[in-house]
């Protein structure tokens, strides 16, 4: 739902799509959304447009280069995996 209210504001205005913030989309969807319940159909056009308004404002900047590579950081630890209730494996190392 918010990526398609960022399409609808980024083409009613003339912004890039993807130069839109997700998160300042969701927080002022969350703003509008008292005034869009509870105002009157010609109300409501109104809010939308300038719901549309204040997202395309608030676009972020062009960062290039921001690919991530997708692996995991940490690697397996060369420890048994826990077979036994911890209380037994601690009586074990106890007693050994």
């Amino acid at each position: 739902m918010l990526r398609a209210l960022m399409w609808s504001a980024g083409t009613t205005y003339g912004t890039p799509p993807l130069r839109l913030s997700l998160q300042g989309t969701r927080h002022h969807l969350e703003n509008f959304t008292t005034a869009l319940l509870t105002a009157s159909s010609t109300q409501r056009d109104q809010i939308y447009r300038s719901l549309l308004k204040v997202i395309v404002h608030k676009s972020v900047p062009d960062r290039p280069g921001r690919a991530e590579p997708r692996v995991r950081k940490r690697r397996s630890k060369a420890y048994p995996l826990m077979k036994k209730p911890r209380r037994e494996l601690r009586r074990q190392l106890q007693t050994a």
